[in-house]
């Protein structure tokens, strides 16, 4: 069996731990590109998957080509559609414009070979994040928000999630080594948290 990954780069960084805690029962792979990704973070490119449009806009391109040949896709966007405007208060993908992407994404992934697990966005630390001076913000506000309007969507078209957001709220006060991303030892528990997930879905498929 085979999994294979969209999404920013929180995945990215968890994704080394994923790989090895599936070995021997799953494959593992994703969106290309992680040296490009990995110059700039809050950048979107490679194997970082970016917003809700940008995703949608990469399903589109791969469903062109021939789809995804993997068994689950596991899948993500949140973080980057949340980044607000410091002077304006916009957000780069509005939660109506969000909700509507992410009912497409499903949409075009429903025709493709793999099972869409959804992964709900993980939080941010606004205090850390929301300095002066920086480019854009996020809010844990709206990070709430928009994992509730995933959920809906989810629930709606059936589509089984992994709550990473919940899991990684539970681990305790030290989780960010910066504004959004995690120290090391959480993402590799939260690795060990979705690989579980995957084992019991295999078994009970």
């Amino acid at each position: 069996m085979k999994a294979f990954v969209i999404g920013d780069s929180i995945s990215i960084q968890y994704g080394p731990y994923l790989r090895e805690y599936l070995r021997g029962s799953m494959d593992y792979a994703r969106k290309e590109g992680e040296a490009e990704a990995l110059l700039n973070l809050d950048n979107p490119s490679g194997a970082n998957g970016g917003d809700s449009s940008m995703v949608l806009a990469y399903l589109a391109a791969v469903k062109k080509a021939g789809g995804i040949d993997a068994d689950y896709l596991l899948l993500n966007c949140g973080l980057h559609d949340i980044k607000t405007n410091p002077a304006t208060g916009e957000k780069q993908v509005s939660l109506a414009q969000y909700e509507q992407n992410l009912q497409d994404i499903v949409k075009i992934i429903s025709i493709m070979k793999p099972q869409m697990i959804w992964i709900r966005t993980t939080p941010c630390d606004e205090k850390v994040h929301n300095q002066p001076g920086k480019a854009f913000h996020r809010f844990a506000a709206d990070c709430e928000a928009y994992n509730r309007i995933a959920d809906q969507v989810m629930a709606e078209a059936k589509v089984p999630s992994i709550d990473l957001h919940t899991f990684t709220e539970n681990l305790g006060g030290d989780l960010y080594c910066d504004h959004v991303h995690f120290h090391p030892h959480i993402r590799e528990k939260q690795a060990a948290f979705i690989a579980g997930w995957l084992t019991r879905q295999r078994l009970h498929r």
